[in-house]
């Protein structure tokens, strides 16, 4: 792991609510290309870990090797990308989480709730279904919360997980009235090509 992607995770972590802890379910996934995307997101917006149910992943990523890895920080050497039982086993489940996490299913679910009125809670794990399925009627009915996206037709595995996390941060940060440029962040986080700045010519 990189002094760099360190240090970036620990200025990220700031902007969050305070006492977050977020964990990212994939229910069943297919593709180490997704898989290695939500890595990269996870990195992006500080995610505490990633558990992943199912075999089809696993053995994708075997037989692929690194042919289409997409985590090109490697947020996988500081965030765990774990194995974990069906989500339908509520108990083991919550064995892989803090005390107060709450459940947050995301998918096109009738009555969910859209996401831009959700309110996230400080702790939550959230469930995302297979990029050729949907969640369980099971673990939906387990959940503290389901919601999603309002878009016209549905995105994959890997843009549903960078709209949520973006969702949750832009509502910290307007939480938090945090309004101001974060230079330091943006040194951090930018190609080191970026030298590029805002420099607004004002009538």
């Amino acid at each position: 792991m990189t002094k760099l992607l360190l240090s970036t995770m620990a200025l990220g972590k700031r902007l969050q609510v305070e006492n977050s802890y977020v964990t990212i379910g994939l229910t069943n996934p297919k593709s180490p290309s997704n898989v290695g995307a939500v890595m990269r997101a996870a990195g992006c917006y500080c995610v505490d870990q990633v558990l992943y149910t199912g075999q089809r992943y696993a053995n994708a990523a075997k037989y692929n090797g690194s042919k289409h890895n997409t985590d090109t920080k490697n947020a996988h050497e500081k965030i765990p990308l774990k194995a974990a039982d069906d989500f339908k086993d509520i108990k083991a489940l919550r064995a892989e989480l803090p005390e107060n996490t709450k459940i947050i299913c995301v998918d096109l679910v009738e009555g969910a709730t859209p996401l831009p009125h959700f309110q996230h809670p400080e702790q939550a794990i959230y469930i995302f279904g297979p990029e050729d399925g949907t969640i369980s009627q099971s673990v939906i009915n387990n959940a503290d919360g389901v919601v999603y996206v309002p878009t016209v037709g549905c995105m994959n595995l890997a843009a549903s997980v960078n709209v949520l996390l973006y969702d949750r941060l832009a509502k910290s940060l307007v939480s938090n009235n945090q309004v101001e440029s974060d230079n330091v962040l943006i040194k951090k986080s930018r190609d080191t090509n970026n030298k590029v700045k805002v420099n607004l010519k004002h009538e």
